[in-house]
């Protein structure tokens, strides 16, 4: 419990520390902290101006790690994200130049900005934290963390994500427009004032120990069991048409050990899953055509599939 005891401390501080710059997005704060610690990838998805970014940055200043950014257009290449080779006048042999994603905290702006020649350069790259480039394999720095932000789809000028890159984010997480009071505290210019005083909580080595902690949380098999039976009742549900897999089993069991860790527990409840499950279930199903037109949303489907499995006692 020690462990446990210290991480939360940890998370109060950078919560401290976000705060002086960041008015509201509770909720979102906690779960992008959750994701942290479940050492997982977030997709943030909002209209622009909310403060995706801005929030993504606030987290990094938190870390005492290596940050990358990287803006996503529809020009830009896979060379231009994973590095290339360049070759040496001076040794007469090609030397590898890193991109940016080579670093232990990456900022993916507008991800869906990007045709999917340039996705797929992300592919292999969350999902084993190494880049193959002509034959060579490259290994990511430890942690390695990837948040993308995108705006809504209907925007002009988006591309959708293939199905199996967003199966790599842990959470997709919704930005919503702040409350009365943080919208006037943002034009009074007190956020962006506080946002420069923003000091580090954590190095690499730190939050690699809590990583540690949050994986040894315990999960009792009747938990486990009904993380299994929402899975599973998304692939049968008559309102999905594709659903979700495994790894979203996984993902639910890693965020959920991460909000338990955060609250100050060794072992996870069933309101810890009902917690994640949502925007670890949003972005991994698919409705039917019906469904869409008759307006349902991914999120509104999976509340209903929470709602409809009995909860164990």
């Amino acid at each position: 419990m020690e462990q446990i005891e210290r991480l939360c401390k940890d998370v109060e501080s950078i919560k401290a520390e976000v705060r002086k710059a960041l008015v509201g997005q509770e909720e979102m704060l906690d779960l992008l902290l959750a994701a942290i610690l479940a050492d997982g990838h977030v997709l943030i998805e909002g209209v622009p101006g909310v403060a995706k970014t801005l929030t993504v940055k606030l987290l990094a200043k938190t870390l005492d790690v290596n940050f990358g950014r990287l803006q996503f257009t529809p020009d830009l290449m896979p060379s231009d994200v994973l590095g290339t080779n360049v070759f040496n006048v001076k040794t007469s042999e090609f030397e590898f130049k890193r991109g940016p994603i080579f670093s232990s905290f990456v900022l993916v702006d507008e991800i869906n900005r990007a045709p999917a020649k340039t996705q797929s350069a992300l592919f292999e790259v969350m999902e084993e934290r190494q880049a193959t480039i002509d034959g060579v394999r490259y290994s990511m720095t430890v942690p390695f963390l990837v948040f993308a932000t995108q705006n809504p789809i209907e925007h002009e000028g988006t591309y959708r994500l293939p199905e199996a890159q967003l199966d790599r984010f842990l959470f997709l997480v919704e930005a919503g427009y702040p409350d009365f009071e943080g919208e006037v505290a943002i034009m009074e210019g007190a956020a962006g004032r506080a946002s420069a005083s923003i000091g580090a909580v954590l190095d690499a080595p730190a939050l690699d120990a809590h990583q540690k902690t949050v994986r040894s949380v315990r999960a009792e098999r009747t938990v486990v069991e009904y993380i299994a039976r929402l899975v599973r009742r998304t692939r049968i549900d008559g309102a999905v048409f594709l659903g979700a897999s495994p790894r979203a089993s996984l993902a639910i069991l890693a965020g959920a050990k991460a909000v338990a860790a955060m609250q100050g527990r060794d072992f996870i409840t069933p309101d810890d899953v009902r917690f994640v499950a949502v925007p670890a279930l949003r972005h991994r199903i698919i409705l039917t055509p019906e469904k869409e037109m008759q307006g349902l949303t991914p999120v509104a489907a999976v509340k209903q599939i929470i709602e409809r499995v009995e909860v164990p006692r």
